[in-house]
């Protein structure tokens, strides 16, 4: 199954939230919601700094990354979601045995 990083910031009502019911009803939520597309949560933290969840999980497919992203997008929680799709080293061996054209801009 594909892997992700999601990274996203919450916004005062997201804090707000944050503050009433704590962390671990905010990843109990966030399994579920993820379990609803037919991935698991690997991992769930909170930080410092820019962003303010670090989450990695897998999913069957970029389309219900996209549905839950486009669900909790809609509540208004969290702001500056990123997504990013997680490559294995055996990913990326595949990768580099691929024959690819290509040619520069002004070459």
């Amino acid at each position: 199954m594909p892997k992700f990083l999601i990274q996203a910031s919450y916004t005062a009502e997201g804090m707000r939230g944050l503050l009433k019911e704590g962390g671990t009803k905010r990843r109990a939520s966030v399994e579920q919601l993820v379990e609803s597309v037919g991935g698991t949560l690997e991992a769930f933290y909170f930080g410092f700094g820019s962003d303010d969840v670090y989450m990695i999980l897998d999913a069957p497919d970029n389309v219900s990354v996209a549905a839950a992203s486009v669900t909790t997008g809609a509540a208004g929680a969290a702001t500056n979601v990123r997504t990013s799709v997680l490559l294995t080293p055996e990913d990326i061996d595949q990768a580099v045995r691929k024959t690819v054209i290509y040619r520069p801009a002004g070459q």
